[in-house]
């Protein structure tokens, strides 16, 4: 059985949402990498993109059993702990977040009580692991190598694979993040591309050339005939020197900083201190 997938753009992001349904009204769903509203200049939050994901979902009654996270995103901070008390579902991730959590602890020197262990999530998925979405079967995938703890979700014909790739005139994920390992994206890639050349791929942003719209939806067939970074016949070696060569031209992203330290928490900021107010932390030369 094959899913409907309903998509939700978040401009400022650039960030992809995803609503993968059964095909009937009060059917079991999963959302996938929601973005929670932030401005970095204010630290203020908001829910209007994930409202847009929750109206859709209690437009057609639908259940929601999961909240998937494809990795400790950097561009965006997570809603799933929001959607989750308006929506319900477990929130899950792959268990390779530990190693995220163990980096990023020190980086960002976070308080002795947070735990190490994925506790913050409700799941954490290993490689091959399958699970249902009602009626429709879902695989987890480990597609380290943007981070250490990416994780692609097949379900149906329908994969979903965070920011392992992009759209084929975009390329692929950098991978000079604190865990990043280009040699090991590569690999990551060359899995999703043994799927079945008719698979839907489904991207988690777009970075469109000029020429185009946005777009994020492509094929195992078309990422291997065309994708600038690693379609067919490019080597691991030819891969990893151009990845190396282009993250060394790349800023860090805007938001990389607030979203780290809230996304290894599976969305949930740090502990108030003690006037009542949560603090993100900026650390100084450490990036």
């Amino acid at each position: 059985m094959n899913p409907q997938i309903q998509a939700f753009f978040d401009p400022v992001t650039a960030t992809i949402t995803y609503v993968v349904h059964e095909d009937a009204a009060g059917g079991a769903c999963a959302i996938i990498d929601s973005v929670l509203d932030f401005d970095p200049k204010s630290g203020r939050t908001g829910t209007g993109s994930a409202d847009r994901v929750a109206d859709y979902v209690r437009e057609r009654q639908l259940k929601t059993v999961w909240l998937l996270e494809t990795h400790a995103h950097a561009d965006h901070l997570s809603a799933a702990p929001y959607l989750q008390r308006q929506l319900g579902g477990v929130i899950a991730i792959g268990q390779s977040i530990r190693t995220v959590q163990d980096v990023f602890k020190k980086i960002l020197n976070l308080e002795p009580e947070f735990q190490l262990d994925g506790s913050q999530f409700g799941h954490l998925f290993s490689d091959g692991e399958t699970f249902q979405v009602g009626a429709l079967t879902a695989t987890a995938i480990h597609v380290p190598g943007h981070t250490p703890a990416d994780m692609a979700y097949l379900i149906g014909d329908a994969a979903f694979v965070g920011d392992t790739l992009f759209m084929p005139d975009v390329g692929t994920a950098r991978c000079d993040f604190p865990g990043g390992d280009a040699h090991a994206l590569y690999r990551s890639i060359q899995r999703l591309l043994s799927l079945p050349a008719g698979t839907r791929l489904f991207m988690c942003h777009d970075y469109p050339p000029a020429e185009r719209e946005t777009t994020w939806q492509t094929t195992v067939a078309e990422q291997r005939r065309a994708n600038i970074h690693v379609r067919d016949g490019v080597s691991e070696a030819e891969f990893v020197a151009m990845r190396t060569r282009r993250d060394a031209t790349l800023s860090m992203p805007t938001l990389i900083l607030p979203a780290i330290q809230v996304n290894i928490r599976a969305g949930h900021f740090p502990p108030a201190e003690d006037n009542g107010v949560r603090y993100l932390k900026i650390p100084i030369d450490a990036l």
